[in-house]
């Protein structure tokens, strides 16, 4: 346990080149006194750290001093070349630079953790966009991502409905949702959020934009997700469900967190074990063809609108299972005919 602290803090000062006794301690998780324990721990066996005195002081590593990944367990190896996995990576255009990082990573693993690569290769492979979808890439992608990282303000021409806009935009990062990529950009004071595959050209300026520091994008992102969500779900149902809807719910409903928060604001089961819910939905229809998978184990009680389809499907179902096997019930006679 402590070997592996000694060598995450010289790594840490070796990417970062000075922190702190508490810089170090929030990252290692334990106390300023154990850094200062290790420190001399490091000093001792001949690893040159130092530290510099005064109010912008910390600790760094003499001339430049590096280490080998020699101290790559298998797992952390194995786990370091998911990374390269292709597919997003490659349509960023980022393909070349992950494989030459890749070699070099190789290059540093000592023999037996050389076979690492092929082994994640082997047992992995990750297929982003979803079902019936086209996997050819945004074509503007590309000519954003060296923006992103160059922080370079960008001209997006965008189309909106029916129209097409012009902004100027400060590219923040780019995210991978469901297959789309989307754009987080800057625009004035306001962070907005743009799907590539409706971008229709983009020119890169030359000006850079200063980033703001406290940034987080996947904080940013998590938040606008769940804020488009519940923005959708404007309309509410009443529902009473059995234990094993319950169960089946959360892969019914549009977002997890509705899921939740609908089992947790509902009374104790009935005697029949049953639950009666409050789900926000989209609408009456999109929220009658979702529960609708649920088949039996779920009772429409409110808005009456709800009830009423629930009554006829049940009724068209058991109009169609009365009739013997083989024999339509009210489809299509002869020559199309009813």
């Amino acid at each position: 346990m402590r070997a592996a602290r000694l060598i995450s803090l010289v790594l840490l000062l070796q990417t970062r080149e000075t922190m702190t006794a508490a810089e170090l301690a929030r990252e290692l998780e334990v106390s300023e006194r154990t850094v200062y324990r290790d420190v001399v721990a490091l000093s001792a066996a001949g690893v040159p750290v130092y530290a510099d005195r005064g109010r912008a002081g910390g600790y760094r590593l003499v001339g430049g001093y590096r280490t080998r990944l020699t101290g790559l367990t298998r797992d952390e190896a194995e786990a370091l070349f998911l990374t390269g996995l292709p597919g997003p990576v490659g349509e960023l255009g980022l393909a070349d630079a992950v494989a030459a990082a890749e070699l070099k990573v190789l290059a540093a693993l000592p023999p037996a953790l050389r076979d690492a690569p092929a082994r994640t290769g082997a047992r992995f492979h990750l297929d982003v966009p979803g079902w019936f979808r086209e996997a050819d890439p945004p074509p503007w992608l590309t000519e954003l991502t060296p923006a992103v990282w160059r922080d370079l303000v960008v001209d997006l021409r965008y189309r909106r409905g029916d129209r097409e806009v012009t902004r100027t935009v400060e590219p923040y990062g780019l995210v991978l949702k469901g297959g789309i990529w989307y754009l987080v950009a800057r625009v004035g004071a306001s962070t907005r959020t743009y799907r590539v595959d409706r971008v229709t050209g983009v020119e890169v300026s030359g000006r850079t934009f200063d980033r703001d520091p406290g940034f987080d994008l996947g904080a940013y992102w998590r938040e606008q997700a769940e804020t488009f969500l519940r923005g959708m779900l404007a309309e509410q149902v009443t529902v009473r469900v059995s234990p094993v809807g319950l169960r089946m719910l959360r892969h019914v409903v549009d977002a997890p967190f509705v899921n939740d928060e609908a089992v947790a604001a509902a009374g104790p089961p009935d005697v029949d074990g049953w639950s009666v819910l409050r789900l926000p939905v989209e609408s009456v229809a999109v929220a009658y063809h979702q529960l609708l998978r649920l088949g039996p184990e779920v009772e429409a009680l409110d808005p009456p609108e709800l009830r009423e389809l629930f009554t006829d499907a049940v009724r068209r179902w058991a109009t169609r299972y009365a009739v013997p096997p083989g024999r339509p019930a009210d489809g299509p006679g002869e020559n199309g005919q009813r």
